[in-house]
């Protein structure tokens, strides 16, 4: 019977990509999602935008992480529209925490949470494992700590940005900040600076002080004030998609199901704050910034990071174990064409979202970690050339 199974199951894989292998082949479409990199070469390389966000996880700043939970997606999207030279660049975000009593004392209250990663996946568990404590908030120390522990482009063309947020003295701590500013800002690392409160507060507190120095933007936000989730008549089937989505990912290797569990595990995360959050994050996955080749033998394939005949069976899904190498080299185009198309529904369906929230005018004036965020880095991006 378990055989019967089987054969059954590889000649119904067999029928989908008879189905589509006309689709494929006798249109460019292939094109657009198989090998998108293919002809670039070193002097094409991508742009990078690196972002490391620091974060006070003292006693007081739970409003703050609460708005970076619930944020990061709309950070996101809004970079998804920027290009240099027409083409798009590879976003990066690290995450760091700092004036933590839980922290080691030793290492000044800070602590690197997640390198520069390309896995939104990864930064999105780590803020939502984010707790706060009382503590001792070293700013001086974090940004030097950033600055010297990751690994930053040479390259002048990309965007290398800090936003260090808190609400405690700009001062503190055993490191000048004016010497962990002027150093970042000669490595072409720019700082802004988000003070969590009165903005001459900040002033007095020299918040303004480490941005002028660090060449960023200095802004103050409502750090308690919540997200606001603007519902709209495209949630429903953008998150319908969302699932059609995760369906056209196939996991492998040694991190392939946890990998997996985790994409679900965030879209839950997303939508416990509201179907509008989940949507975003949904418009995110459907977007050039949702990198998954570690784990996703659809994207690793496509972007030359594994060979079929490499792929260990038994970290795929069991349904799938039993393929040959061209049944699961037809398999894996036929889930890429999918994707594609959903994909292309999601981004259609996110423009009219837009526009009906742009209407809205729902946010407008609103001061919180997310406009700061984006408002400060698209005059950096500008500067440099960069287009939205």
């Amino acid at each position: 019977m378990t055989n019967y199974k089987t054969s059954q199951y590889q000649s119904s894989i067999i029928s989908m990509v008879l189905i589509f292998t006309f689709l494929i082949f006798s249109s460019n479409i292939y094109s657009q999602f198989v090998n998108p990199d293919a002809g670039i070469t070193a002097t094409q390389e991508k742009r990078k935008i690196q972002i490391a966000l620091i974060l006070d996880t003292s006693g007081s700043m739970d409003g703050l992480i609460e708005q970076a939970k619930t944020q990061i997606w709309s950070l996101v999207d809004e970079l998804a529209k920027a290009t240099f030279e027409g083409k798009d660049p590879i976003l990066e975000i690290a995450l760091y925490e700092y004036g933590n009593d839980r922290l080691s004392s030793k290492l000044g209250f800070v602590k690197q949470i997640s390198p520069l990663t390309t896995d939104l996946d990864d930064i999105s568990t780590a803020l939502f494992a984010m707790t706060t404590n009382g503590g001792s908030e070293y700013c001086g120390l974090a940004i030097k700590d950033a600055q010297e522990q990751l690994e930053w482009s040479k390259n002048n063309k990309d965007i290398k940005v800090v936003f260090i947020a808190g609400n405690e003295p700009f001062t503190q701590g055993p490191y000048s900040y004016e010497k962990a500013c002027g150093n970042a800002r000669a490595k072409g690392i720019t700082i802004n600076t988000i003070h969590c409160g009165d903005f001459n507060t900040g002033v007095s507190g020299k918040w303004k002080s480490g941005a002028i120095i660090g060449g960023g933007e200095y802004m103050a936000i409502e750090q308690n004030k919540r997200t606001i989730f603007v519902e709209t008549p495209y949630d429903d089937e953008i998150n319908r998609y969302g699932k059609e989505l995760n369906k056209t990912y196939v996991y492998y290797g040694s991190e392939g199901h946890r990998k997996k569990a985790q994409q679900v595990s965030e879209d839950e995360n997303a939508e416990s704050y509201s179907k509008s959050n989940l949507t975003k994050r949904n418009s995110i996955k459907a977007s050039k910034y949702y990198k998954t080749e570690r784990w996703d033998l659809v994207d690793a394939y496509n972007n030359n990071k594994v060979k079929i005949k490499d792929v260990k069976r038994s970290t795929l899904p069991k349904k799938i174990q039993a393929l040959d190498d061209s049944q699961l080299t037809a398999y894996v185009i036929a889930m890429s064409l999918s994707r594609e198309i959903v994909k292309t529904n999601i981004a259609d369906l996110n423009i009219k979202r837009n526009k009906y929230i742009k209407n809205k005018n729902t946010e407008q004036n609103v001061v919180n970690l997310e406009s700061s965020m984006i408002k400060s880095i698209r005059k950096q991006a500008k500067s440099k050339n960069y287009s939205f």
